[in-house]
């Protein structure tokens, strides 16, 4: 058996860094800019552990461009190198400085960023030649200069520098003057650097002179070494959370209300999540959350840390426990990852909670705004809907709000059906379902206003979640049907009344895009409604919800079934229906005469088929002509009852008014209707 130790050949490893390691080529600033604060927070360490006795409120990292020149520097007042430590962490690549030296002092460490040894040949990424000039803290340390050109080969010797710490000059390459630029310098430091620990400071601050912005004196610190999410809650008033919030996210409207995370075990998390109003729009967007390691920005792609449906808050997460990749671009499949996922959720939920219980009326009103935040967290996360059963509201169409287990002490007196099944009735619109909302409300039921984005999927979900509980809308029936508290009175009408009422009505329907509609009877109080329209609960639902689930495209394709219900017990109705029996009866009774003979024969070739093979091959011709036959009378009948609705205004009138209550009366037959109503009168 062989052994040995793997090698890494430096001559293929710099275009690997350079190519293959970040992501983006203006990474680079925040990997030197970290090193340089990094350097800071060291010295910073050995004051506190008594090894470095000098002064350190001079720390600060400065980024300087000199375009003629073609140089960009980072320049820090930190630990420094000696000759030993550039050859040992240097001229080693990924070899870390950060991880011996926090085994060193790690308990008095302030937060180091880097880990991996890397970060520093990101440089190359935009310089074809990079310098170091340093000068360790350590009593009698020379000062020492390091020289590459992207190539294995490097030169270093000693040098002139007076102040202690690291200058990293960067030679830009041709191809990457942008980097070169102030404006893109300051952008970058924006993005990356805005809340590092240590001052960060590029170029001076300006004033307006003479007609123009000139420099002062005074260096322009452009970090906020003390970010909100780092201070306590308790020193912060509502103000400063504003402040912060304006600062990250400038030109939106002040959030609802906020959660400052902060929690040191398990794990260290700090942030701060706002709550933006949200109405009804489900905009997820992948960079409403900034995710910081130590301060220093890594990205704004926090999936996995933070559920999807929180997606629609705002803030920053801050955690040095977070896995990420090498380049610090990215996060990294960790079980830590899910531990803090689940703690946000549960934070989330709880300062919800602690609102709805000590400031309800505060609740309510924001409701509107955070209602489909609260329902796309029911529905994506298991978790998150456990807790929220508890602070979920449901608001009825007189605008009263009520949680869910209170709602349900509320109606189940009235709304319980015969079987035992508790019906929650809701509108979408208080207008255009005005007149059903008013049908319910005269038989003592109360009416839930279910107008949200999400509201079709959420009473599914409740549905689920209750047993022995549906969901059905206002308009999907007429009343007594919706909540049947005892077997319903039959229908007083043959089934020969039942077909020439079927189409008397169904004939003077105006055709209307994408509905059809079929007829029903019931036998409703002679004060209803003559005529209702009403709407498949299921149906609707399955078309709804199409545009939620792609597998269901298919219902969101298929026309809107209506029902045209008809109250038989209605004076006007059953007078309409008397009426057109004995103005048709001469012409269809031998209609009828000679259809139920045709029926007989179509039944006696029928029942020649014994065995299950089908009908004798002599009788085939027999069978085929019969039926053509049956489907000539039926068409016969339909066109002598058509002819007769045509000219019957107030089956018209009867059904347009139905029509128009749902608004489904427009254009041409609105204007029939107006008409008619007019000649009427």
């Amino acid at each position: 058996m062989a052994k040995g130790t793997i090698g890494v050949t430096t001559t293929n490893i710099f275009p690997v860094i350079k190519k293959f390691l970040y992501s983006d080529h203006e990474i680079f600033l925040r990997e030197l800019v970290s090193n340089a604060v990094d350097a800071s927070q060291k010295l910073k360490t050995l004051a506190l552990a008594g090894d470095f006795n000098g002064t350190t409120d001079d720390l600060k990292v400065t980024v300087s461009l000199d375009k003629e020149a073609g140089t960009l520097t980072v320049s820090d007042r930190g630990i420094g190198m000696t000759a030993e430590e550039i050859d040992k962490y240097i001229n080693q690549i990924a070899f870390s400085g950060a991880e011996e030296f926090l085994a060193k002092y790690k308990d008095n460490a302030a937060a180091i960023i880097g880990h991996f040894g890397l970060g520093f040949y990101s440089a190359f990424m935009v310089a074809k030649k990079v310098e170091i000039r340093t000068l360790s803290y350590q009593d009698g340390a020379k000062a020492m200069m390091w020289t590459c050109d992207g190539s294995p080969e490097f030169e270093m010797a000693e040098c002139d520098k007076a102040q202690r710490g690291t200058d990293i000059i960067l030679y830009v390459d041709d191809e990457e003057k942008e980097f070169l630029e102030k404006g893109r310098i300051e952008a970058l430091l924006n993005k990356y650097c805005r809340f590092l620990p240590v001052p960060v400071v590029f170029g001076k601050k300006q004033e307006w002179k003479d007609g123009k912005y000139v420099d002062t004196d005074e260096d322009k610190v452009v970090n906020d070494i003390e970010p909100l999410w780092a201070r306590k809650p308790s020193e912060l008033t509502d103000d400063d959370y504003l402040k912060f919030y304006r600062a990250i996210q400038p030109g939106q409207e002040d959030p609802l209300f906020w959660i400052h995370l902060n929690v040191d075990f398990p794990f260290t998390l700090t942030g701060i999540l706002y709550f933006p109003k949200i109405k009804n729009n489900l905009d997820i967007r992948k960079d409403r959350i900034q995710l910081y390691c130590n301060q220093v920005f890594v990205t704004d792609s926090v999936e996995g840390v933070v559920p999807d449906f929180m997606m629609l808050l705002q803030g920053v997460i801050d955690s040095p426990d977070i896995p990420l990749n090498v380049s610090r671009s990215y996060l990294q499949a960790d079980r830590n990852v899910k531990k803090i996922s689940t703690y946000i959720t549960k934070k989330v939920a709880a300062r919800l909670a602690e609102i709805a219980k000590n400031s309800p009326e505060e609740y309510e009103k924001k409701w509107d705004d955070i209602k489909i935040f609260i329902e796309y967290g029911m529905l994506s996360d298991e978790s998150f809907c456990t807790d929220a059963m508890r602070f979920a509201l449901l608001e009825n169409v007189d605008g009263k709000f009520f949680k869910l287990d209170d709602y349900k002490k509320v109606i189940e007196g009235e709304q319980t059906d015969k079987d035992g099944n508790l019906i929650y009735l809701y509108a979408t619109d208080r207008n255009a379902q005005y007149s059903y909302i008013r049908a319910a409300t005269d038989k003592g039921y109360d009416v839930l206003l279910m107008n949200g984005q999400l509201d079709v999927p959420f009473v599914g979900m409740l549905e689920q979640k209750q047993e022995k509980t549906r969901f059905v809308r206002v308009d999907s029936d007429v009343i007594d049907r919706l909540i049947v508290k005892k077997e319903t009175e039959a229908v007083q009408l043959t089934e020969a009344e039942r077909e020439l009422a079927t189409t008397l009505f169904k004939s003077q329907i105006p055709p209307i895009e994408k509905t059809e509609f079929m007829v029903d009877f019931a036998q409703l109080a002679e004060t209803d409604q003559p005529i209702v329209i009403t709407q498949s609960e299921y149906m609707r639902r399955m078309r709804e919800m199409a545009q939620f689930q792609p597998g269901m495209s298919f219902y969101g394709e298929m026309p809107s079934m209506m029902s045209l219900m008809l109250n038989t017990a209605h004076p006007l109705v059953k007078k309409l229906i008397d009426e057109a029996v004995v103005a048709t009866q001469n012409e269809l009774k031998p209609l009828d005469e000679e259809l139920a003979s045709t029926q007989n024969i179509i039944s006696a070739i029928r029942n020649l088929d014994k065995d299950g093979k089908g009908v004798p091959e002599d009788k085939k011709q027999d069978l085929a002509d019969n039926e053509k036959k049956e489907q000539e009378l039926h068409e016969k009948k339909t066109a002598i009852i058509t002819e007769y609705a045509s000219g019957q205004d107030k089956v018209k009138q009867l059904v347009d008014i139905a029509l128009l209550g749902n608004g489904l009366l427009t254009g041409e037959s609105l204007d029939k209707f107006l008409q008619r109503s007019v000649s009427l009168l």
